[in-house]
């Protein structure tokens, strides 16, 4: 039951070439930097990410795409990362582009065990209808475009509209970042930095969570947990250090403050 390993380096060892990593955070914010930079010491690559999005051009995911070691990702949100839009553009990198909240369900279903869902976000444009741009070319046509998906028509609380079907996520890896986590995997988020971590867990075959505090079994009350250590199997302690080694993409202040 003790899910701890000795080293983000070790944790991480096993993540292949070609596998497929969901990560947790948003923006910068919850982010697992400390496993991210291991990942990025090894040699893997080609690299399919499921990700809100993908860093800033110098951490966090951005410095696995600066270094060309992600083929393709599925992700809500582009900017911030010049980098991710040239490699876009340029036709070097494949990119999904999907409804927040969809990417957040289509995580969450995976985790469960459901294989695909209907919503109606999307019906009517090109995530339903396909068409999207996954794929430029190199003189800036498109390579490959999505499919269209099926709809269907449902009476849902006294009105008839159309859904579309979208399919779950599963992926090889999970990495995740938690304020706090025991040795049986039971994780705590701090605030905002909740935010896609518990889904990116759910969503990863074999989930690795990195913890600004290592306590032992029985020292969180079970009300408190918000990720329960079924859906963990390694546990990376932080030196106090590495936890406090966060980033803020843009600082805003008061006037005169």
């Amino acid at each position: 039951m003790d899910k701890v390993v000795s080293s983000a380096a070790e944790a991480v060892a096993d993540i292949a070439s070609g596998s497929s990593l969901a990560v947790g955070g948003f923006g910068l914010c919850g982010i697992p930097s400390v496993l991210i930079d291991a990942l990025h010491k090894g040699t893997a690559t080609d690299l399919e990410v499921v990700s809100n999005n993908c860093g800033v051009d110098d951490w966090g995911l951005g410095i696995l795409l600066r270094d060309k070691r992600i083929r393709r990702i599925i992700a809500s949100y582009v900017g911030e990362n010049k980098e991710f839009a040239r490699q876009y553009l340029e036709g070097e990198l494949e990119v999904e582009l999907t409804p927040q909240g969809t990417l957040a369900e289509k995580l969450r279903a995976g985790g469960a065990g459901i294989p695909a869902f209907y919503t109606a976000t999307g019906v009517g444009t090109q995530v339903a209808d396909g068409g999207m741009p996954w794929r430029y070319a190199a003189d800036g046509s498109v390579e490959l475009a999505s499919p269209p998906k099926e709809t269907r028509d449902f009476d849902f609380l006294g009105q008839t509209r159309p859904y579309v079907l979208e399919r779950s996520i599963a992926t090889d890896f999970g990495l995740v970042r938690a304020a706090k986590g025991d040795r049986h995997g039971n994780l705590v988020f701090h605030s905002s930095a909740r935010n896609f971590n518990p889904l990116c867990a759910m969503a990863g075959r074999l989930t690795i969570a990195e913890v600004e505090q290592l306590v032992d079994p029985g020292d969180i009350e079970p009300d408190e947990v918000h990720l329960p250590g079924i859906y963990v199997q390694r546990v990376v302690a932080l030196t106090p250090e590495q936890a406090a080694d966060k980033r803020i993409e843009k600082v805003t202040t008061k006037d005169g403050q």
